[in-house]
Order: structure tokens, then C-alpha cells, then sequence
């Protein structure tokens, strides 16, 4: 496997085709894809935190991670963003999984788990704006943060 660079809009075709409960990024810091064979066989979108009171400077989100499946790629793509962002100047990255996930690819990767968010009643969401697009069956779940930092 080899790491690429991606624009938002491949990573984006790759999570529409492939992602089984998120949709598409609207923006990103950068985005990294895994390769196989001359294949793309997941990627990752980095951004900015998500949560306003979280340093915007130094702490950097994997918004979004997606694979076609081949075993070990998530954890290959979670420990090259570390690295990438590392060098870039960053301090610490962070991200996000359902309750219900294990998280054994972050594991893999060396994150940490550090808290668990709150679950949101039935029908809110992240946002009060209406006709807005959200996966509320995914936001009404608890997630657990892991967290890299140096």
C-alpha cells in the first residue's frame, strides 16, 4: 500500500460509492488516499475541528475515513494523516466513532480514547436549521473522541 494525494472532490466520488452511513465533505485541510495495485482502496479527509472551542491552530479532525473493505487500510490511512499532519506543524489529531464501533483501526494506529459525547434525543441533530441534511439516525448516537497528540 502506498499513500497519494487526493483532491476533495476524488475523495468525495469515493465516499459516495463506498461509505456505508456519511455522506460527501464539504471542506477539508487536505485528504490522502490509500493505494493498491494502482488502485484506490480508501481515503481520508482531514479538517478542521468540528467543535468551535477546540484549537483550530494546531488540532486537526479525520473527518472522514473509507475503504472498499481490503483489511488494515483504515489503520494505514489513521497513523499516515498523524504523520502528514505532524509534519505539517501539528500538535494533535483527533476523531470521532459511532458507540457501536469498536475502533480497533484507531487502536491499530496508536490513538487514545478519551471521552464520550452525549447522544442527542431522536429527531436533533448538530444543527436548529431546518430542511438541513443531517444523518440523524447517526447524530442521535453517543461517540467516543480518540485523540493523537505530541
Amino acid at each position: 500500500m502506498n499513500i497519494i494525494p487526493l483532491t476533495l472532490r476524488k475523495a468525495n466520488i469515493f465516499i459516495r460509492d463506498f461509505h456505508r452511513h456519511s455522506k460527501q465533505v464539504v471542506g477539508c485541510r487536505f485528504c490522502i488516499g490509500a493505494e493498491a495495485d494502482g488502485e484506490l482502496i480508501g481515503v481520508a479527509v482531514i479538517g478542521r475541528p468540528v467543535a468551535r472551542k477546540i484549537d483550530q491552530q494546531f488540532t486537526a479532525e479525520i473527518v472522514r475515513t473509507c475503504t472498499n473493505g481490503r483489511k488494515n487500510v483504515n489503520s494505514f490511512l489513521y497513523g499516515a494523516a498523524w504523520r502528514i499532519w505532524k509534519e505539517m506543524g501539528g500538535k494533535r489529531i483527533i476523531t470521532y466513532t459511532l458507540d457501536y464501533e469498536s475502533g480497533a483501526s484507531l487502536k491499530g494506529a496508536g490513538f487514545v480514547k478519551v471521552s464520550i459525547t452525549k447522544s442527542f434525543k431522536r429527531g436533533k441533530g448538530w444543527t436548529t436549521r431546518k430542511n438541513r441534511e443531517w444523518q440523524s439516525k447517526v447524530h442521535s448516537h453517543p461517540k467516543t473522541r480518540w485523540e493523537k497528540w505530541t
